[in-house]
């Protein structure tokens, strides 16, 4: 055997010894210190996106304040999950409409753990119809919900959130896919990725960063309600994955913004979306 045989073969013998050590700590538990005792509030996180998002920044070390409008039980499973695994959390009712309620929400998080870094405004209803065949009363409370109540909590947060804080709104890839019967839904989404952009420049000093962060087909009843399963496969057949993204896979994404790393990212629109658009 050659000198540079023996050379090529000792470091492929070193890189085999390492790899694994490598995949064991990608595998293993969020560091629990990262966040340092930072904050956070995630509106509609009862369930779904904002369920999974609060569960994740707990691991992360955030305090995380649970919003909720009307599912208690489940927003109370949330922090006694967070609760379980050594992390603290507060479940917070709040309707998002109601900018008394968004500011009593501030107020309750702030007096539990002494102020906010992490805003995710995450509360959003979906109904679906032709334009010519929505109800006035349809229309009207998806954009109470998604663009007025959101428009508080992102208000809210300019005014509250510490220096070298997040701020995110939870947009939609339907607003690049303008499918049929998703009109003034997507609307609504288009419009948080306009706010987050002109909120970025208004709070030029803070170090604050606001982002939107915009799901493909994502496995939570906002989209799996009133689908056939048959339906529900050709969505996930249209992305490379071929498969739902998971609440866990927008999660992630969250956290990587809320973390030290997502500072750079600022004034965007990041689509998580598994390759659908």
């Amino acid at each position: 055997m050659s000198k540079r045989s023996s050379v090529s073969r000792r470091r492929v013998l070193a890189a085999a010894m390492v790899a694994p050590a490598i995949v064991v700590a990608a595998k293993g538990p969020a560091n629990t210190a990262t966040a340092g005792g930072k904050v956070a509030i995630i509106t509609g996180a009862s369930r779904g996106i904002g369920a999974a998002t609060a569960l994740r920044l707990a691991r992360d070390g955030f305090a995380v304040a649970v919003n909720y409008r009307g599912g208690a039980a489940g927003a109370e499973s949330v922090v006694r999950e967070i609760r379980a695994a050594g992390g603290r959390g507060l479940a917070v009712q709040a309707d998002v409409t109601s900018a008394a309620a968004v500011s009593r929400m501030f107020d309750v998080s702030e007096k539990e753990f002494g102020g906010v870094d992490v805003v995710v405004s995450n509360a959003g209803v979906m109904h679906l119809a032709p334009i010519r065949d929505m109800s006035d009363a349809d229309f009207e409370r998806v954009m109470a919900v998604n663009l007025k109540g959101s428009f508080f909590v992102l208000r809210e947060a300019a005014r509250r959130v510490r220096e070298h804080g997040r701020i995110i709104a939870l947009s939609s890839s339907i607003t690049q896919l303008r499918s049929p019967t998703y009109g003034p839904y997507a609307a609504t989404k288009a419009a948080q990725e306009i706010l987050v952009n002109v909120l970025a420049k208004e709070l030029a000093g803070r170090m604050i960063s606001v982002n939107a962060v915009a799901p493909g087909v994502t496995n939570t009843p906002l989209f799996t309600d009133g689908k056939t399963p048959q339906q529900i496969a050709g969505f996930a057949d249209r992305t490379p994955h071929q498969r739902l993204g998971e609440p866990a896979d927008i999660a992630d994404v969250i956290a990587l913004l809320c973390s030290a790393d997502g500072e750079w990212i600022n004034g965007q629109t990041v689509f998580a979306n598994g390759g659908l658009i």
